[in-house]
């Protein structure tokens, strides 16, 4: 059986298309190598268990890697000391066991460790092991321990971390790790811990001996260039590679997960679709168009947590939505706590000191999610779902129509409103109209670097097929020229020669309605509402 592109597990490079992370497995070693404790805290499906077990594998001929994982453990676990301590013996006993004899161990700590799987261990017992076995082995010790986020609010788990510390620290003193790596979403050197059981407000971090873990996980376009190269190698598309590795990161930002499916998705179900009849078909623009679409209506674990999240921390979804919708230029601070958050959990990144949502396919997810919540009561959403059968002609989007219809349905229903309301909805009111159009059949996305409070742009793919339909605030006839030049710089940039471009006026003298404006050798379908 050939290669897959895989995202439900760890990936093994005999097994599945892979980005070379060697350089990454580098940075981490030197890290090692200095002695450094650290966090890999990053996203869901990151690639943090995958990179661990290649590590693990890159260690094995220099360190003792001890590499275990608190997935599944369960909560009576850490109801005290005795039965957290018996879990980290059995977890580091099955590791020592199971490479028993060619790692350096010798046999009686292995056998000492097998008899406090089961005895009155404590954090104490534990630590005096941990200073023999880095004292007798042949070779440093290395300690990695995935999955440790369940752990974090337990407080048994918290003194653990405060063990590990004091070694640290005292290590001229008594053996301890070489390195200590924690991987998981959160980041573990923020936790605080209790110093005294007696006085709730002195707190500690259990985990400030952390070195900044700076290596960059994502994949650039020549990573992902790389793991088509090897791809084309068995399949033969015929695909344009450098350019297939640019249109992935530009909907993906390189986040792993993204890029994996995005590519999984064209190599498995793109060819089954209509309209694309082979594999090669399938590794074009219009292949990638299709498998966003087809990512954006599955179910998958990924999505599932951004959903969940959102429920859980109502501040963060309040920022994205201020973002999206109302184009607000927030600062990016990251002690500001839905910042953190979004941060953390992969939502957001930091560009050029503004907060940004991370990449394109979240953004469309984004907006689909926070405009499903209103559907039903929407009226310009069910305006145009009234409609929809006429604006497709002969197979094809009349975006010209939908800016007309528009006009007079947003005139219709929204025309008294006041106007700090339409600013602050205008674009959702849009989106909300254009979604019943394309739902199914093709996807929309909107222009990170063009959102702001005055401006916005909506790229719409339709059956290989895109439109650039600029999104504006009135400010004066000036402002809508270069509003206008804008737009014809911008379909340089996708090649075309015709573009849409909508206003919300709030001039008294207004002209409601749509007119053609022929600019540089374009024409610009303008709509003032």
């Amino acid at each position: 059986m050939g290669k897959i592109f895989n995202t439900t597990g760890v990936c093994r490079p005999d097994r599945h298309y892979m980005v070379n992370i060697d350089k990454r497995l580098n940075e981490i070693e030197e890290l090692i190598a200095q002695g450094a404790y650290f966090t890999i805290n990053r996203a869901r499906q990151f690639g943090k268990t995958t990179t661990i077990r290649l590590l693990r594998e890159r260690l094995s001929d220099r360190y003792i890697v001890l590499s275990i994982s608190f997935e599944g453990i369960e909560k009576e676990v850490y109801a005290g000391a005795v039965s957290f301590c018996r879990r980290i013996c059995r977890l580091l006993y099955n590791r020592m066991s199971a490479q028993r004899g060619a790692e350096g161990i010798p046999e009686k700590l292995i056998a000492q460790m097998e008899q406090m799987c089961d005895g009155e261990t404590n954090l104490a017992d534990l630590s005096d092991f941990i200073s023999a076995l880095c004292a007798q082995t042949e070779k440093p010790v290395v300690l990695i321990i995935d999955e440790v986020d369940q752990a974090s609010n337990q407080e048994i788990f918290l003194s653990f971390l405060g063990m590990l510390r004091n070694k640290y620290l005292n290590s001229d003193e008594e053996p301890a790790f070489q390195s200590v790596i924690l991987a998981g979403v959160y980041d573990i050197k923020n936790l605080k811990l209790k110093i005294r059981t007696d006085t709730e407000h002195q707190y500690n971090s259990p985990w400030n001996i952390a070195a900044d873990f700076t290596v960059d996980m994502s994949f650039s376009p020549e990573d992902i260039g790389g793991m088509l190269e090897e791809y084309e190698q068995d399949k033969h598309t015929g695909m344009n590679i450098d350019a297939m590795a640019l249109l992935l990161y530009e909907y993906t930002s390189g986040y792993p997960y993204l890029v994996s499916r995005l590519c999984g998705i064209m190599d498995e179900r793109v060819p089954r679709e209509d309209g694309f009849d082979a594999k090669a078909s399938a590794w074009t623009k219009a292949g990638l168009t299709e498998a966003v679409k087809i990512l954006l209506t599955e179910p998958n674990t990924l999505f599932d947590d951004i959903v969940k999240k959102l429920a859980d921390f109502p501040e963060l979804k309040k920022m994205l939505c201020a973002v999206l919708f109302r184009g607000e230029r927030i600062p990016y601070n990251v002690y500001h706590y839905a910042i953190n958050m979004g941060c953390m959990f992969g939502f957001i990144k930091n560009h050029q000191g503004m907060v940004e949502v991370s990449n394109r396919i979240f953004e469309t997810l984004l907006y689909n999610l926070f405009l499903s919540e209103e559907l039903l009561d929407s009226k310009i959403y069910k305006a145009a779902a009234l409609d929809k059968n006429q604006f497709i002609r002969n197979g094809q989007l009349d975006m010209e129509l939908v800016l007309e219809r528009f006009v007079e349905s947003f005139t219709e229903i929204y025309g008294d409103a006041k106007e700090a309301f339409v600013e602050e909805n205008g674009r959702r009111f849009f989106l909300l109209y254009l979604k019943p159009i394309i739902n199914g059949v093709g996807n929309y996305y909107v222009e990170a670097r063009t959102r702001d409070m005055r401006r916005t742009d909506v790229i719409v793919d339709y059956r290989g097929i895109q439109y650039v339909c600029e999104l504006k605030i009135w400010h004066g006839q000036e402002y809508n020229r270069r509003g206008e030049r804008q737009l014809i710089g911008y379909l340089d940039d996708y090649h075309l020669t015709k573009g849409y471009m909508v206003s919300f006026n709030f001039n008294q003298k207004k002209q409601v309605g749509v007119k053609k404006i022929e600019l540089d050798g374009r024409l610009i379908v303008e709509a003032v509402v």
